[in-house]
């Protein structure tokens, strides 16, 4: 029981670390200052378009991402903007104990329609809080 409590705590501890990353990125203005194209440390990051009829990534789809690194608790975050603005934020634990799932849906309450520019990046947290980015990458959700 411990182990799970401790485990919860390390989880709430990244989510709360987590929730100022968007804040920061946002003050940044444009894609936030994040890579884009690919540089990797310690692991790969590719898009899989989970429900669209074409094989591109559309608002409203939904899309997770082929992970693979050495890390043992990676994370994605994926960031939309339209238009230099900061439209969508999501953060997902790629690892088998994550319990919230690892697929993004493209939309939010201030992206509710329209083509925008996203941005994904690969990372792990440290014990001390330091996020070490792994990979990233880059997509266009179409209209």
């Amino acid at each position: 029981m411990n182990r799970r409590i401790a485990h919860a705590a390390q989880i709430v501890a990244v989510v709360l670390a987590l929730a100022l990353v968007p804040a920061a990125l946002a003050a940044k203005g444009g894609n936030g200052g994040n890579q884009s194209g690919g540089g990797s440390t310690n692991g790969s990051l590719s898009l899989v378009v989970l429900d669209s009829t074409d094989g591109l990534a559309h608002w409203s789809n939904h899309v997770t991402f082929n992970v693979s690194t050495t890390a043992t608790q990676p994370y994605v975050t994926v960031d939309c903007y339209q238009n230099g603005v900061w439209v969508m934020s999501g953060t997902r634990g790629f690892y088998p104990d994550y319990l919230w799932g690892q697929t993004f849906a493209l939309s939010s309450a201030g992206w509710t329609g329209g083509a925008a520019d996203c941005s994904a990046r690969l990372f792990t947290v440290s014990s001390n809080g330091k996020s070490t980015t792994l990979a990233t990458t880059s997509f266009h959700a179409y209209a």
